[in-house]
């Protein structure tokens, strides 16, 4: 049986400036921010740094970070993801008899690329320095933060988790750091995260360069050659965030914007390529969501065969965006729901925040540790947490994604823009792993076919296809729904954990008023500040 989810939040209007995020405090930390002076992309990097203090569960200083902004009437895409350090192979895998990617340890750890992403934003774009834009940051770690329900929740989860599968003592850095004596933090308690705050402040010093060429970046190098990791400093050395031209695809009349890969923004873009070959007279329509998961079944077909470091793709993004292919794969959508299959296109090519100022100026970014914590590896005395994006190679070698030095894992965070007629309409993002993209078709959709406005776009109840015909929906998703796609062959299950569902921010710019709009997520501590 289902059972309604009730929406707590009304869209929220805005005439100067506006933070849409998944924890309140950092939604304030933006906003103080941008009332002190700053842009959006001062404020973007002051919500980005909080969130690794009072949102941890999510994201850290050692995750990755990609961004679209929206600058002076111009819009830029900026990749600061890492790279596969030089000594991480697959022959050094197989050495170490390793038949896949572990998910925890020093092994998946690539080059994290946040700092680097928040030092290049604040020199291209910023108009405060970078140590001011960490200051809310830092205060929050040294002076203590108030924990926030769902991240209380899932604080718990990850140390049960990490009390049953990480006993080793490389290990014993993350309990010290995010426990008490074992014991995570209780939702409305006031939690510390001292060596945080003094990292956050040498990388506000040194503009970042103490965590790529210098103390911490000692640090990190002497912990991996201890517990025999691959992670060197000259990994660390080698690494710059990467500007990159947004990919785009029309969809009725609208320009959606994502990021190119390493990435997967363009599997949504794929699938709302596929769905625009169908009109939709309602939402609540079996055939709506059947050709919804049947088309998101096929991009992902085709994104997880052919979408890997852009250095290492054998197939175009041109081609994978071809109309003329998303024609072709949506004639394989019929009355029952398939188990999806690659196609060929012809060779011719975990937290998310929306930021937007007075000026017109408007940031959509996200920033992953992965899998919560990520690899469960702290470095001692600095409150580093790395993450485990490594875990995302193939050990396939026929995949283009197979693990290699210097190499890019396929990437699941993606933010979000859009655009009609030239003009900017705004950010958009569902953060959460594989449901990412899913969360983008199911979102825009409700924004464009179904007139939906930002707050209504995000609280709709949404499904995330899981493999083959199995797909899990929300506890308030329609029993009648439920019951004509089964009768089509598609395996539903009610999940009631809503963290599989993706937690999402939108920021809207009125063209014609200049009044922002925004909507939040219902499904976590989502919160907009705004003036």
């Amino acid at each position: 049986m289902s059972h309604k989810i009730q929406a707590t939040r009304h869209v929220v209007y805005a005439k100067h400036g506006m933070v849409a995020t998944s924890e309140p405090q950092a939604a304030q930390a933006g906003l103080d921010i941008l009332r002190r002076g700053g842009n959006a992309i001062d404020a973007a990097i002051a919500v980005a740094s909080t969130l690794t203090v009072t949102e941890p569960t999510s994201n850290g200083i050692g995750g990755d970070n990609f961004a679209i902004v929206w600058y002076k009437n111009q819009l830029y895409g900026l990749n600061s993801s890492g790279q596969a350090p030089k000594l991480l192979s697959l022959e050094a895998l197989m050495k170490r008899k390793m038949s896949k990617m572990p998910t925890y340890g020093l092994t998946p750890v690539t080059v994290p690329g946040a700092v680097a992403g928040w030092a290049e934003l604040s020199k291209r774009f910023g108009q405060l320095s970078l140590k001011d834009s960490l200051k809310p940051a830092i205060d929050y770690a040294r002076h203590g933060f108030v924990v926030q329900k769902t991240i209380a929740e899932s604080w718990q989860k990850a140390t049960q988790i990490y009390q049953k599968n990480l006993q080793h003592e490389m290990f014993s850095p993350w309990f010290e750091t995010f426990t008490k004596k074992m014991i995570p933090p209780k939702e409305g308690e006031v939690f510390y995260l001292k060596d945080h705050a003094n990292t956050l402040e040498e990388i506000g010093d040194t503009l970042g360069m103490s965590f790529y060429r210098g103390k911490i970046a000692d640090h990190i190098d002497q912990f991996s050659k201890h517990f025999d990791g691959f992670l060197r400093k000259e990994d660390l050395e080698s690494f710059s965030p990467e500007w990159v031209e947004p990919i785009k695809s029309n969809y009725r009349g609208y320009d959606i914007y994502e990021l190119p890969p390493n990435g997967q923004g363009i599997i949504a873009l794929m699938a709302l390529n596929i769905l625009e070959n169908f009109t939709y007279k309602d939402k609540e329509m079996i055939m709506t969501y059947h050709r919804q998961m049947e088309a998101i079944k096929l991009a992902f077909a085709d994104g997880m065969t052919y979408v890997a470091d852009p250095k290492h793709m054998k197939t175009s993004i041109q081609s994978l965006l071809s109309k003329n292919y998303a024609w072709k794969r949506s004639q394989e959508i019929k009355t029952n729901a398939i188990d999806p299959k690659p196609g060929r296109p012809i060779n011719s090519g975990t937290v998310y925040f929306a930021v937007a100022d007075q000026e017109g100026n408007m940031v959509s970014m996200i920033q992953s540790n992965y899998m919560g914590f990520g690899s469960g590896i702290v470095i001692p005395g600095t409150g580093i947490a790395l993450h485990n994006r490594g875990l995302n190679f193939s050990l396939d070698p026929k995949s283009p994604n197979v693990v290699s030095p210097e190499k890019r894992p396929y990437h699941t965070i993606i933010p979000g823009f859009l655009m009609k007629d030239r003009i900017p309409l705004g950010p958009f993002g569902v953060m959460g792993g594989y449901m990412q993209p899913q969360g983008h078709v199911q979102v825009l959709m409700n924004l464009i076919d179904f007139n939906m406005n930002p707050q209504e776009a995000l609280d709709a109840p949404r499904f995330m296809w899981v493999e083959g015909k199995k797909i899990i929906v929300e506890p308030d998703f329609s029993p009648k729904m439920v019951e004509g796609l089964l009768r089509k062959g598609h395996e539903i299950t009610y999940e009631s954990n809503l963290g599989h569902f993706g937690r999402g921010q939108i920021i809207l710019k009125d063209p014609i008023t200049g009044v922002y709009v925004g909507g939040t997520e219902k499904r976590c501590d989502g919160s907009i500040a705004s003036y």
